[in-house]
């Protein structure tokens, strides 16, 4: 019989009369969390998609599926690497019909604000913009912030613009593989332009270079012959230098500065025989001159197209993707094996104390990876 739980206030004699009872509780531990089990609603399996649901809804210009495929190459696990390489091998003849451009600068130069001006007067063209924005990754945590869709909020509410903040991952490697098989989706999904942000000066720039069609230099007004500290090589990869934040007190500045660069680019190798690099002055936030940019890179692409670069310079671009993942995978593929790891943590040490020198180290490593 199922005893009944009277309250406190209950006389010990009290008959039928008190008809209050107390319903039993749950057990619980001294933190306030249940210790018995509860009942839990059934875990949802979402179906898998396959290589042919990936290539259509990319095709079909689904955001959802398009979202999910970029995300797919962007995994570095070896099961979505394989799945990802099936679906860009039936994306490829869908690709190569945007025109690719690569924007770098100085922290401060004001790239995201010129990337979302610049990428919102395409929008109001009628033109599908992709920007591809790589976040620098922390070599302690291998965290990024992703802030760049935060910071474009004009753009990432225009229908026709999509913005992808990716990691690097702390490797250049990582940066080529999946920054190229990312346009090569936005490209198949009907992109006309794609916009690559790089992480800034350094050598991130030369990778991104190697992989789109136009490169531009973002800098600030105020540069002096100093050319702001910039490396010579920096300026050569640049198809064009534009001198962000002509407005206001700036405006005359700025035009110093534009004219500082055109005497000092006559000195310098160009990047592409037959094109000097141009220099203009533009403000994001005015939009002064932004049609002017996209002019002059309409110009440059019927440039390379009149002397038969265009496709040559494709060409050339994805045999480097090729050298680039070979280096990759040579370079994984002997941190990963087990006679490396078994001596590499006594070699080390020797190297640090003089006992051996750098040389006969890599000696010894190499030999380990090399034997059987």
């Amino acid at each position: 019989m199922k005893k009944n739980n009277r309250p406190e206030w209950v006389p010990e004699t009290g008959g039928s009369e008190f008809t209050t009872n107390v319903m039993n509780g749950i057990t619980s531990r001294h933190d306030g969390l249940y210790e018995g089990k509860l009942r839990t609603s059934p875990k949802i399996i979402k179906p898998k998609l396959s290589v042919d649901d990936y290539v259509n809804g990319i095709l079909d210009h689904n955001l959802s599926i398009f979202s999910k495929a970029i995300t797919l190459v962007e995994s570095n696990s070896q099961a979505h690497l394989e799945l990802a390489q099936k679906v860009i091998k039936k994306i490829l003849p869908h690709t190569g019909k945007s025109i690719r451009i690569g924007i770098t600068g100085l922290p401060g130069a004001g790239k995201s604000t010129f990337i979302e001006y610049f990428g919102s007067y395409l929008c109001d063209l009628g033109l599908k913009v992709a920007v591809l924005a790589i976040d620098p990754s922390s070599k302690l945590t291998k965290g990024s912030i992703l802030g760049d869709k935060t910071r474009m909020e004009k753009l990432s509410r225009q229908p026709n613009a999509f913005i992808r903040p990716s990691p690097s991952g702390g490797t250049l490697g990582g940066v080529s593989r999946k920054t190229r098989e990312t346009i090569l989706v936005s490209e198949a999904s009907g992109y006309d332009v794609i916009l690559v942000e790089t992480v800034g000066i350094g050598q991130s720039e030369t990778t991104v270079r190697s992989m789109v069609d136009f490169f531009l230099l973002v800098l600030l007004p105020g540069a002096g012959d100093e050319l702001q500290g910039i490396k010579k090589g920096s300026v050569e990869l640049a198809d064009a230098l534009v001198i962000n934040k002509a407005d206001g007190e700036n405006i005359q500045r700025a035009k110093l500065t534009a004219s500082q660069y055109r005497n000092s680019i006559h000195y310098l190798q160009p990047y592409t025989e037959g094109w000097e690099a141009k220099v203009l002055t533009c403000s994001a936030l005015t939009g002064y001159n932004i049609d002017k940019i996209w002019e002059l890179i309409n110009e440059y692409i019927t440039f390379l197209k009149d002397k038969n670069l265009f496709q040559k310079r494709r060409n050339q671009q994805v045999l480097e993707w090729v050298h680039s993942i070979i280096q990759e995978e040579l370079i994984q593929n002997f941190y990963n094996n087990n006679n490396v790891k078994n001596i590499i943590e006594e070699v080390e040490p020797r190297v640090l104390s003089g006992d051996i020198t750098p040389t006969i180290a890599v000696s010894d490593l190499l030999n380990a990876y090399y034997s059987k």
